[in-house]
């Protein structure tokens, strides 16, 4: 559905985005990560058509994405934008126009999107009389209510709380089943991993990791060791931490190598209840990637 191909978008002697290719398909779910200026928002822009790329093209359902094309496209953006005085129905109904749908079909759907999203207020509640939380889920109906075949969510879990998270997430499942592609960037792994079929990683504008989330991890190192039994945790070295997980305990070690070499010292003792290598999470990785750690 979406093709971006060796797209580079640069400001002036500023390179935002280098040289970065991905696919997404349809009922596909894409986890955009990086630190804050490694080129995510720069990305959305040029999908969006709002930039225009240096080099390199993007594609949209087999063509270059133009103005006809919006109505097939639904984007949140990080900067949040309500008109505050405006009701919830106002709102959503004026945006649902803009991208062709009429103010009876948006009138008729909002209300299942407020029971989905949980949203506290009625339907001629004002947007300033509402909690940020709350609006946000506004800014999403409005983002969602025609069923966009493309669904762009710039940091959409920022300032929800796990609530809500778990319901955005239910959300974005639910767009995945009836076929629509979506991107979204966060900075919290743990959602990313929960939603994403696949994950884009990006630092200082280039891509560093591309690919499904098992195919990422398993092109790294293991270097967390579990393990179960009656051991004196004191008598063990060479590992950099060590945390409680029921019944056992986590050890972390600086590769691979080093996790092997201490399970094969306890694999044969009578102590021993229980043992496996970790694959890293995507949190782990990410800190890996920044710290310049190679892929195993």
């Amino acid at each position: 559905m979406l093709t971006v191909t060796n797209v580079t978008k640069k400001f002036g002697d500023l390179t935002a985005v280098c040289d970065l290719s991905f696919e997404l398909a349809a009922g596909e779910v894409l986890g955009l990560v990086g630190q804050n200026g490694a080129g995510k928002s720069t990305t959305f822009k040029m999908i969006l058509n709002f930039l225009e790329p240096t080099a390199g093209s993007l594609s949209f359902l087999g063509h270059q994405l133009g103005p006809n094309d919006l109505n097939e496209i639904g984007y949140m953006s990080e900067e949040r934008g309500l008109y505050m005085d405006m009701t919830i129905e106002q709102q959503v109904v004026y945006f649902a126009r803009l991208h062709g749908l009429t103010t009876k079909e948006a009138k008729a759907r909002l209300g299942d999107w407020m029971d989905k999203l949980h949203v506290k207020g009625q339907v001629t509640s004002k947007i300033k009389e509402l909690s940020k939380g709350n609006q946000q889920k506004v800014q999403l109906i409005t983002t969602m209510i025609h069923e966009p075949k493309l669904l762009i969510l710039d940091e959409p879990f920022s300032g929800l709380d796990p609530v809500n998270v778990a319901a955005l997430i239910e959300v974005i499942k639910e767009a995945r089943s009836k076929g629509a592609a979506v991107i979204f960037s966060s900075h919290n792994m743990q959602n990313v991993t929960e939603v994403s079929d696949k994950v884009l990683m990006l630092v200082n504008g280039k891509r560093r990791l591309y690919g499904g989330l098992d195919q990422v991890r398993a092109s790294f190192e293991r270097q967390k060791l579990y393990l179960e039994g009656d051991f004196d945790w004191q008598n063990f070295t060479g590992y950099q931490a060590i945390k409680d997980d029921h019944p056992g305990k986590i050890l972390t070690f600086e590769s691979e190598q080093q996790a092997r070499a201490c399970l094969e010292q306890v694999k044969n003792s009578p102590n021993l209840e229980g043992y496996r290598l970790l694959e890293p999470s995507l949190d782990d990785i990410f800190k890996m990637v920044l710290g310049g750690s190679k892929h195993g």
